[in-house]
């Protein structure tokens, strides 16, 4: 067991490997984790709140349950996290220069929430409320985009993303040219 308590406050983890550790029902607040390995842990049931994620692989893990509040991850690797299995309750994080690839976010409401300067590979957004959150500079190379409210939303500098326009909520949306574009490659037409 990594950790002396179950119960965390305001500490600091620097160069840990808690990979495949079972971390369920654990308790993390106002803590920061620097260039941890967490590959395959288990987060089920437990607790971060206030905390922040800088450098750190988080691949894998798992989060059935687990409250995740007011977190900021920052040049982070996240691999195949099913964030709409976490805790829907005060649920609220940041993204900040990330690895993602192959995560979901599917029916989350996360209004508000930044990943900039990121890179998304495959990862699932259907039927998730995106109200004002914040795309800049990412990419978001097969990302898959249905029946979500992303008004307001800023995809400014964004780049790779390709969805239906008609099937989200795009009112008030921020795009860049020449990006924007990529709306018309349905239509097969060409554009000179």
């Amino acid at each position: 067991m990594p950790f002396d308590s179950k119960e965390n406050y305001e500490e600091v983890f620097n160069n840990e490997t808690f990979s495949d550790c079972d971390l369920s029902d654990h308790s993390f607040e106002y803590c920061n984790f620097k260039n941890c390995d967490f590959s395959g842990a288990n987060f089920s049931g437990s607790l971060f709140s206030d905390c922040t994620f800088e450098g750190c692989n988080l691949s894998n893990i798992q989060v059935i349950e687990c409250k995740l509040q007011s977190i900021k991850f920052t040049e982070c690797k996240l691999v195949g996290i099913d964030f709409s299995r976490c805790s829907k309750m005060l649920l609220s994080f940041q993204f900040d220069h990330c690895q993602m690839s192959l995560c979901v976010f599917t029916d989350l409401k996360i209004k508000e929430t930044s990943f900039l300067n990121c890179e998304i590979r495959e990862t699932d957004f259907v039927s998730s409320d995106l109200t004002g959150s914040d795309f800049s500079g990412t990419s978001l190379s097969g990302a898959t985009f249905e029946r979500c409210d992303l008004s307001g939303a800023d995809f400014k500098n964004a780049s790779n993303y390709q969805f239906d326009p008609w099937a989200n909520k795009l009112t008030g949306a921020k795009f860049s040219v020449p990006e924007v574009l990529s709306f018309l490659r349905p239509f097969n037409i060409v554009i000179e």
